[in-house]
């Protein structure tokens, strides 16, 4: 519940703490008054966006804290599963700079706005005039009932189920695309695979094949080029071989006389020893050396399909034509394995599908089972706010088979009759503004009832109503606030008087500035409030004496 809000800085506050009561606490005011900006302030700490700047003196930042007592209401696991620490009395902060800009604290933990929000809708339902559009909606109509029905674990389990379902499904349609168009490809792809296959590439063929290309088609002016080198070195009469023996042999027969002769003696016979190396190798290239025109042909062949590979798959070399065969190799290998997936992922899928129509069953047996509850007692609460003949009837179908939704496997929709012989129909086209505030009070009590919500907020539902319906609402208002913290923020006597705390919002002059104040109040100066609720600013005797009544007071 709800003990204490803050406010500091916002809108026409100043500075406010209101402590409320566990009970049915009452909140009134003149229009304008700033009851409004109380709750706008409220809705700031349970996650709601900042719109624009709300600052009572702009060069301050605003601060708005509530302190909740929270131990009767099993949010240990939240708190673990956010990282934040766990209070029985936890305190929520907002705190927005001059600039606009917010941050949110729980328990002086920073937290993100989605963490806050979730956090909030487990604390405070705020039901305004306005929520009764949402009355039409699936999303609200499902909440309804499953709330009643107990079944918000199954519809968790359902949900989990349904988008593993539609994650597979989605997953095999795209699989299956990119196997039929893999497939669609994959004859052109065999046949460039096995073109490359055959071709028996190596990774530096090429050049070795046009090196020897480029000797056999000059082999005959090479062969002429190594003799003639061969003849000078070794073959002529005066070769230079021969002729290096020669000085060799006069350079020994002089060298005792000279001390320096035996190094040169011996660097010549180096010369010539290495002349006579090269003299035979020149000799065993140019025996080894001959025109092949078999094999010249054979390497042409070669040298012309790696060319004609090279411009069909427009690149230069062979080590580039090799990756093309790998990746032609993985796509074919790509077909088979999607083929694998495509048979695990049907599995998959009729595993899943069975599991969320297990549960969806479930859950829509669950929810068939609470209609008749939901109906009647709408019905019943409907008869003590004066539309003793209202009829309310939960039209829950099934979908047509391999359809779901993410809230089951049902469509809903309530129908609505508030008069004898009306036909029912969808609600919000046959209600009345004042109508829908009174079953959506309805539902709401039911609601409240079957959930561990802490504490329900009614903004100004008692639109359309007065008098002994008015009443009736109050009553069902006090008998709520046995079960759960209520606060309420009321036009009408009759609601006004029924709570255990009643609070005054009303604005003074300070100088220039106007600002909103709210105030607890006394026996006294309830009675004074409620009759000038009843018959305007100067109330007369016998308004006092209304109020009185209406406040159970005997003197």
């Amino acid at each position: 519940m709800l003990a204490r809000l803050d406010i500091k800085n916002y809108a026409l506050i100043d500075e406010l703490s209101i402590q409320f009561d566990k009970g049915l606490n009452m909140i009134t005011g003149e229009t304008g008054a700033g009851k409004s900006i109380i709750m706008g302030a409220l809705s700031l700490i349970l996650g709601s966006r900042i719109e624009g700047k709300y600052f009572f003196n702009q060069d301050k930042k605003c601060s708005i804290e509530g302190l909740f007592q929270i131990e009767a209401y099993d949010l240990k696991k939240f708190f673990q599963d956010h990282d934040l620490d766990y209070e029985k009395e936890t305190i929520i902060r907002r705190e927005i700079s001059v600039d606009g800009k917010s941050r949110a604290f729980v328990n002086d933990s920073p937290v993100t706005l989605a963490i806050l929000k979730s956090l909030g809708e487990k604390l405070i339902d705020i039901h305004s005039q306005h929520a009764t559009l949402q009355i039409n909606t699936e999303e609200f109509q499902f909440l309804v009932v499953d709330n009643v029905a107990k079944a918000s674990s199954l519809k968790e389990n359902y949900l989990i189920s349904f988008l593993s379902y539609r994650k597979v499904k989605s997953e095999l349609k795209k699989i299956k695309e990119l196997a039929k168009q893999a497939h669609a490809e994959a004859d052109f792809n065999q046949f460039q695979f096995d073109e490359l296959h055959q071709a028996q590439l190596l990774p530096d063929e090429q050049k070795e094949l046009e090196a020897e290309q480029q000797q056999l088609e000059n082999a005959e002016e090479i062969k002429r080029g190594l003799v003639a080198a061969l003849h000078i070195l070794e073959e002529q009469e005066q070769n230079v071989v021969l002729q290096l023996k020669e000085s060799l042999g006069h350079l020994d027969t002089v060298s005792p006389y000279l001390t320096a002769l035996p190094e040169l003696t011996n660097r010549l016979r180096s010369v010539w020893i290495e002349t006579k190396d090269i003299a035979a190798e020149v000799s065993h290239l140019e025996q080894e050396t001959n025109l092949d025109q078999g094999k010249l042909t054979l390497i042409n062949e070669r040298l012309s399909l790696i060319y004609n590979l090279q411009k069909k798959h427009h690149v230069d070399t062979v080590e580039e034509l090799l990756a093309i065969q790998e990746a032609l190799e993985q796509k074919l290998m790509d077909v088979s394995s999607q083929d694998e997936r495509i048979i695990v992922l049907e599995q998959e899928l009729a595993e899943t599908y069975q599991n969320t129509v297990n549960i969806g069953k479930e859950l829509t047996t669950l929810r068939k089972k609470a209609l008749p509850q939901i109906e009647k007692h709408v019905v019943s609460v409907l008869a003590e706010v004066g539309m003793p003949n209202a009829k309310l009837e939960i039209a829950l179908q099934d979908l047509p088979d391999n359809e779901f939704k993410e809230n089951g496997m049902n469509s809903i929709q309530f129908l609505f009759s508030a008069n004898k012989g009306q036909e029912l129909q969808a609600i919000h086209k046959v209600a009345s503004g004042g109508e829908l505030s009174r079953v959506m009070l309805a539902i709401k009590s039911l609601v409240a009832e079957s959930s561990a919500l802490p504490t329900i907020i009614f903004d100004e539902i008692d639109t359309g109503i007065s008098g002994e319906v008015a009443l009736k609402v109050g009553e069902i208002m006090e008998r709520l606030s046995h079960n759960m913290q209520v606060i309420a923020i009321s036009h009408l006597p009759q609601i006004a008087s029924k709570g255990f705390a009643h609070f005054k919002v009303y604005k003074i002059d300070e100088g220039d500035k106007t600002k909103s104040n709210i105030v607890l109040l006394n026996q006294e100066e309830r009675i004074k409030e409620i009759a000038q609720m009843l018959s305007g600013a100067k109330p007369t005797p016998a308004a006092l004496e209304h109020a009185k009544a209406l406040l159970n007071i005997v003197e």
